[in-house]
């Protein structure tokens, strides 16, 4: 089943070191997922000073800067996993590197009809 592991974090938590070192155990578990057949994808976002929100209202669109809500942790990255189920993925979402100083929230991805194969 393939799950996404959400990367929720304060952005400010790391200093440029730490982020650093987060970014080489991030890729050295990548590795190691796409060994196990186990990685579908993952990367980390840009601020959130970079980001734009999109809403579209009565038939309006509206555009804003920044994210839709404030909150104390920031979308930072994700992965994207195959697991066996839910304890496999959290066994994996225990070792995502930034899980020592935010949060990872998994979901499970749904399956729809009519969406690209690869």
């Amino acid at each position: 089943m393939k799950y996404m592991l959400l990367v929720y974090l304060d952005e400010q938590a790391m200093t440029d070191e730490e982020r650093e070192h987060c970014y080489m155990e991030s890729a050295q578990l990548t590795q190691d997922l796409n060994s196990t057949g186990q990685y579908l994808d993952a990367s980390p976002l840009h601020p959130i000073s970079t980001a734009t929100s999109v809403r579209v209202r009565d038939g309006k669109r509206l555009v804003t800067d920044g994210p839709f809500a404030e909150t104390r942790e920031q979308l930072g990255g994700y992965y994207l996993i195959d697991a066996r189920d839910l304890d496999d993925a959290i066994r994996i979402a225990e070792k995502v590197p930034p899980a020592k100083f935010g949060t990872v929230e998994i979901r499970p991805v749904m399956e729809i009809a009519g969406l690209p194969a690869d």
